[in-house]
């Protein structure tokens, strides 16, 4: 297969793009093995697609038919990671105490079907804690000491899952 370079410079810059942006990719999986016998999505609707901007992660809404009486419990939990450090205010400002700490949002709600067994599942929507919220909570293991956030990182995990099922049907993450 033969490449063109315009081909090979429009990929590289969308992945350059990407990595400037901090953009990254969601993994999405579809198992309706998970789902009552039947399952699909309905005609012009597909798997939902997950979008991270700033803090917030969007996930579309579908449809899924063929779903009987089952209802389906859809979650979105979006986790901030932190990682820095307490310094001890000396003269040095001496880093004492490095930490890693997790708060994760979540929202969660129960679809019910519709009597023709149609499930409408409506676009989901999370954000994450900032920074500025995250040091207003936390405090370093001595008072006196003032932490410092080195680094910050955003995940996230969407499901969906049916009713009288342990796995989900449908799971993103990102």
């Amino acid at each position: 297969m033969k490449l063109s370079l315009r081909r090979v410079l429009t990929l590289f810059a969308a992945i350059l793009f990407a990595l400037a942006t901090g953009m990254t990719a969601a993994q999405a999986v579809t198992n309706f093995d998970n789902a009552p016998q039947g399952a699909h999505y309905a005609k012009g609707a597909a798997e939902p697609v997950c979008t991270l901007s700033g803090l917030t992660v969007t996930c579309t809404g579908t449809a899924i038919e063929g779903v009987g009486n089952t209802n389906a419990t859809v979650t979105l939990a979006v986790t901030s990671t932190f990682t820095g450090v307490c310094h001890n205010p000396g003269t040095n400002s001496k880093v004492v105490e490095p930490f890693t700490k997790s708060e994760t949002t979540t929202t969660s709600s129960v679809i019910r079907s519709s009597r023709n067994g149609r499930l409408i599942v409506p676009a989901q929507s999370a954000t994450g804690t900032s920074s500025a919220e995250f040091l207003a909570d936390f405090t370093c293991p001595n008072p006196n000491w003032t932490a410092e956030i080195t680094g910050t990182s955003i995940s996230f995990v969407y499901t969906l899952t049916f009713a009288g099922f342990t796995e989900p049907a449908i799971l993103i993450t990102g």
